[in-house]
């Protein structure tokens, strides 16, 4: 009986032992490089990006043209203030997208 404690206890201090030993090895990495890592990468996605933005523009700003052109067609007395709401949303992506560029020094 004496033997099994001792068995276990010896596997759990070897189990304890490589968990430390892990540890030790992940928290040994440089933070200071990922962190630089991390910033690399999101600032080459950010060109992608906002290119994506842009093309989302073009597209509200197409779909909003059809829609008012249709209302003005149709003669309904609102055309003016969809017409602002459209080309608001449209300059509104622009303008968030130029800040963001701005902001973070890209």
């Amino acid at each position: 009986m004496k033997k099994c404690i001792d068995c276990i206890m010896r596997r759990k201090m070897f189990w304890l032992l490589v968990m430390v030993l892990y540890s030790v090895t992940v928290v040994g990495q440089d933070v200071n490089a990922g962190l630089l890592e991390a910033n690399q990468k999101v600032r080459s996605y950010f060109a992608a990006g906002t290119q994506l933005l842009y093309a989302v523009g073009a597209i509200v700003g197409l779909i909003g043209a059809v829609k008012v052109f249709n209302k003005w067609n149709a003669g309904e007395p609102d055309t003016g203030r969809v017409a602002a709401a459209w080309f608001g949303s449209c300059v509104f992506l622009v303008v968030v997208t130029t800040v963001i560029r701005a902001f973070f020094g890209i």
